[in-house]
């Protein structure tokens, strides 16, 4: 079989760690030393610089690095009018160094007022452009889930949303006028970022989700109608992938148990091209309930780490491929390779250097072509 387009046997997720200076500009932003404009401009050109490295190491899937975000999933839910920002959650696991994310509180009606990713698509291509290279920019955005999940009934105003219903059905609409914005754009695939799916693998997560919303099972059902409503409208050229996480904090992780309990929405359920899957350690469960894995779809297997800074031993790797293709209705062709998570889903990013960050990249690369070919776009 063929992968969708935009999908390579070595792929990524889309964080790279932010180097020294641009923390420091951001850092100097947030003071008032810099304006928006100085930061984009540090910005641009420290994301010119990664997108080289990325071409350089043999990555297609190229992306910004997500150098313009803290947060991989605040900086663009924020843009979204209706929400706003206000205190920090509460967490199952208290993170490295007690960082928390900040709590988005729904206080309107959900709106979609301009486009969000638009200019950082439009960077991101002229960077690979100006490569030369034949590429494709991937645009990485938070899953629509990530406004409900870890809220209650009590951070989603009852005067603009008296019941859900509603709530969801807006939720979906900025989503699809995102959508509709970048494909004007020119750009081709997108991937939503969910960690809620597999939070609700993790018992101790999936019993607190069900004291905010009920029964854990309607509500994965509940999230994958939402993530189809939210992509519905895409032309059939518009490629869309899911990476599900379980946390990914200076290398720190917050979720653990396997895929089964979600397994039959996930694959069965979702109308999505491509599963980014975390797979780099025994949290993960193991991959029987790639059994339901539809013929037509493919899963980017994270089974490399980007946690840690040692070098994965290849040909173990390359069992853990071929354990997992034995549950693949069409066995090593519905599979590629990654990392199990982005490098730096905040700013603060994992524990290891840019070096070694780059090295696990041209080993990952190295081992799809020996699995696969030279080849990594078939």
């Amino acid at each position: 079989m063929s992968l969708p387009k935009g999908v390579y046997r070595a792929d990524q997720v889309g964080s790279f760690l932010r180097p020294k200076p641009l923390l420091e500009a951001r850092e100097q932003a947030a003071e008032g030393k810099l304006s928006a404009q100085q930061l984009r401009e540090v910005e641009d050109k420290y994301i010119a610089d990664v997108v080289k490295k990325q071409l350089d190491a043999g990555l297609r899937s190229i992306t910004d690095g997500e150098f313009r975000r803290t947060w991989f999933h605040v900086d663009f839910l924020r843009n979204l009018s209706g929400i706003e920002l206000r205190g920090t959650m509460q967490s199952t696991n208290v993170s490295v160094g007690g960082t928390m994310p900040p709590r988005l509180v729904v206080v309107d009606k959900i709106g979609h007022p301009k486009p969000i990713q638009v200019d950082d698509f439009k960077f991101l291509e002229s960077q690979i452009a100006a490569a030369g290279a034949k590429a494709t920019p991937k645009v990485c955005i938070p899953s629509p889930t990530m406004v409900h999940f870890r809220n209650s009934r009590e951070t989603i105003d009852e005067k603009a949303y008296p019941t859900l219903e509603p709530f969801f059905e807006d939720l979906a609409r900025v989503y699809q006028e995102e959508l509709d914005d970048l494909y004007k754009a020119g750009a081709r695939f997108v991937q939503f970022d969910d960690t809620n799916l597999a939070y609700l693998c993790d018992p101790k997560m999936r019993s607190e989700a069900e004291q905010r919303h009920g029964d854990a099972n309607v509500l994965a059902r509940q999230y994958a109608a939402l993530i189809n409503a939210a992509i519905s409208k895409r032309p059939a050229d518009l490629t869309i992938g899911i990476h599900l996480c379980r946390g990914n904090h200076r290398s720190q992780w917050f979720a653990q148990g396997g895929y089964e309990p979600v397994a039959e929405v996930l694959f069965k359920d979702l109308n999505v091209d491509a599963y980014f899957l975390e797979y780099d350690d025994a949290r993960s469960g193991d991959f029987s309930p790639l059994r339901h894995l539809p013929e037509n779809k493919v899963v980017v297997l994270g089974v490399m780490t980007s946690k840690k800074p040692d070098l994965e031993d290849k040909a173990e790797i390359i069992k853990r491929l071929n354990e997992a293709a034995s549950f693949c209705p069409k066995g090593l062709k519905q599979l590629c390779l990654s990392h199990q998570c982005g490098f730096s889903s905040t700013s603060e990013g994992n524990e290891l250097t840019e070096d070694e960050q780059w090295a696990k990249v041209k080993l990952q690369v190295e081992i799809a072509k020996e699995v696969w070919g030279q080849d990594l776009s078939v």
